[in-house]
């Protein structure tokens, strides 16, 4: 399945609904917080929009968000041996 078949049916673009969605998963935001920036970027989108959209794609975003930082974690130096380890 396709990105694009995901947003099949929505009225809204997909660019639109990934970023509402990620703002809710990512940060600490109520739903109107999220209504209240995207206001501020000029996009005009209810709350209840956001809550509708966060139902089929947030636990696929944060999933996304939660492999990225592990990812980055792992890439890390901390997860690199010191020599007082080994011995």
């Amino acid at each position: 399945m396709t990105k694009h078949d995901l947003f099949k049916g929505f009225q809204s673009s997909p660019e639109i609904i990934r970023l509402a969605v990620m703002m809710y998963v990512r940060f600490p935001l109520s739903l109107r917080n999220v209504e209240d920036l995207l206001h501020e970027r000029g996009i005009d989108v209810s709350h209840e929009s956001v809550r509708f959209w966060w139902q089929p794609f947030g636990t696929m975003f944060a999933s996304e968000i939660g492999k990225k930082r592990a990812e980055r974690l792992r890439s890390g130096p901390q997860w690199q041996g010191h020599l007082d380890e080994y011995s």
